[in-house]
């Protein structure tokens, strides 16, 4: 395929944006990207697209939301976001609880939207894993996956407080959330210890007892060796430095899921090179912890060098609308560019599936949307969207 006399959007640092091009594709691989100036391939095929008047973005990403495990227009039976029968549960995966034929999936794809990072909710401490799949092309959600894991879910503040008062059971308290979280990961570093051990000396003389299989330590050995990074739901500035004191305690790779307060706090932020996911940014203050919410956190993330995404949270926010949310924080301060780039390129890095989606660079996958007028006006629509190389209908 071969669409021409494009603007191109390619949120990458080599090319930027080409007022004039082309995008090849094959095999749902983009093979190259150019200004029209360098094209010297045939127009005149039918499998082509003169995009005269169209700007093609890399479809979108959506950086942390639920989509597929709370299921649409369902109650109970299709809500399996929270395990709340027990505070630590790293061991549970999104895999086995989304449903990819899900309606609000095909929303996501006619919107633009290509990835989803999806996984658990914020009841427990530790909730379980995301993972990053496609929003088209099967309704086997083993098919859509791009990684799995992304990420292990923690959560710190009302949340897990609130949920276990309502139970009369620990953690009702910050201090007993984070002590939960401290537990678990000082289980799993002594399991893994205990396995090293019993490897190195398997076979002689000295072998050590090898540890009885646990679970939920197997599921947290990809995060201690960084081959996945934590998740940490956190809204207050308090619970925010909480996160970052653990993960500096057990040297994991971590990310800040809404960031709430990281407005108030974002020299501190730049400080520690922490990166955000933040949103939703179309809802109201529900909560407390939700107090200083403001359309401006992302100008002032960015402003300070804070590496940051934009999300949904769907079903907080609908998911089709998340590039609307991004320009919301362009009302808020943040350029149009740099909201573009929290919706394609920021989001995949921060989540490490950058090496397939988030920019139009050979040899990513063929991710495209097409929009006429302003990306971020809730009035436009794609005029086509591309996954894998195939159109959208």
């Amino acid at each position: 395929m071969i669409i021409y006399n494009a603007r191109i959007f390619t949120a990458s640092e080599d090319n930027g944006i080409i007022e004039c091009g082309f995008i090849e594709t094959n095999g749902g691989v983009i093979t190259a990207v150019g200004s029209m100036d360098e094209f010297d391939g045939d127009t005149d095929t039918g499998d082509t697209i003169d995009a005269s008047g169209l700007t093609v973005y890399p479809a979108f990403v959506d950086a942390h939301c639920h989509i597929g495990i709370i299921e649409n227009g369902l109650g109970f039976e299709g809500d399996d976001v929270n395990e709340e029968t027990d505070p630590s549960t790293p061991h549970l995966r999104a895999i086995d609880a989304v449903n990819a034929a899900d309606l609000c999936f095909s929303e996501a794809a006619r919107a633009g939207i290509g990835t989803v990072v999806t996984g658990v909710g914020s009841a427990n401490p530790i909730g379980g894993s995301f993972l990053a799949m496609k929003t088209y092309g099967s309704s086997r959600i083993d098919k859509l996956v791009v990684k799995d894991p992304v990420s292990i879910k923690f959560a710190l503040g009302e949340n897990p407080k609130s949920v276990y008062h309502d139970r009369d059971e620990s953690p009702m308290t910050r201090m007993a959330t984070a002590a939960v979280i401290r537990e678990q990961l000082m289980k799993a570093r002594r399991y893994m210890e205990d396995k090293a051990e019993y490897e190195r000396t398997k076979g002689t003389d000295d072998e050590a007892s090898r540890p009885e299989f646990d679970i939920k330590c197997e599921a947290l050995i990809p995060l201690l060796e960084k081959r996945v990074k934590a998740h940490f739901h956190c809204h207050r500035q308090d619970d925010m430095f909480t996160a970052i004191r653990i993960a500096k305690e057990f040297a994991i790779d971590y990310v800040l899921i809404h960031a709430t307060d990281g407005h108030l706090i974002a020299d501190e932020l730049a400080d520690e090179r922490a990166e955000c996911i933040i949103g939703p940014l179309f809802t109201d203050r529900c909560k407390p912890e939700l107090v200083n919410q403001s359309i401006e956190n992302a100008a002032k993330l960015h402003k300070h060098g804070v590496k940051f995404a934009i999300c949904t949270d769907h079903p907080e926010t609908p998911v089709q609308y998340l590039p609307v949310t991004a320009g919301i924080a362009v009302r808020g301060g943040l350029s149009k560019e740099q909201a573009i780039r929290a919706v394609t390129i920021n989001a995949a890095r921060i989540c490490g599936i950058d090496d397939r989606v988030g920019s139009i660079e050979a040899g990513k996958d063929a991710d495209l949307t097409a929009f006429r007028g302003e990306v971020f006006d809730i009035a436009e629509k794609p005029e086509f969207v591309i996954i894998n190389g195939k159109f959208v209908d």
